[in-house]
């Protein structure tokens, strides 16, 4: 079997186990948080608390989680999802109507998981505390991804890669863009 192949066996058998196993309380509960989620409210609001609630270094975390969260969104919704053609998950494969609820554009990747890893990986160094408490729903958010049939896993894992590397180069740019200058 080859790599390609592999990945899309793994796919169809996590999602379809993530699917049919979530109790009602937790599939509510990943909905909710989605929900609030969607449209990067939920990092837009965590970023008010903090720079309302944590001085310069809250201020400071927030202005750098909201600026990964763009450079993620704009990477993959504005570039990755207009180059990959990937349909979302057959419908059938989940016994709850979230599947019917879904965007028409590429599965791939997860823009969700990418805004919500970036904007966490961002603020986790800046604020740790804050890092970790933003940790819990973005996990929540990747979980959900899969679980309400919007995507694959591997959708949700390059999603959580492009949120990294969003992470990385908002925490590295004002560096390298001064070693370029001086």
């Amino acid at each position: 079997m080859n790599l390609l192949a592999g990945v899309r066996e793994t796919d169809r058998s996590l999602t379809k186990r993530l699917a049919a196993s979530a109790a009602p309380g937790l599939h509510r509960t990943l909905s909710a948080v989605e929900e609030t989620a969607e449209g990067t409210k939920l990092w837009c609001g965590a970023a008010a608390v903090m720079a309302w609630m944590g001085g310069w270094r809250g201020r400071k975390a927030a202005a750098a989680g909201l600026t990964a969260v763009a450079v993620a969104q704009l990477v993959a919704n504005g570039v990755c999802k207009q180059l990959a053609d990937r349909p979302r998950p057959p419908r059938e494969w989940f016994p709850h109507d979230e599947a019917e609820d879904r965007p028409d554009s590429s599965s791939f990747p997860s823009g969700h998981t990418a805004a919500a890893v970036a904007f966490t990986a961002t603020v986790v160094p800046a604020w740790p505390l804050a890092g970790a408490l933003c940790s819990v729903p973005a996990a929540m958010v990747a979980v959900e991804r899969v679980q309400s049939g919007a995507h694959y896993p591997s959708d949700v894992a390059a999603g959580a890669a492009i949120g990294l590397a969003s992470a990385w180069l908002t925490r590295r740019a004002p560096h390298l863009i001064l070693r370029h200058w001086l």
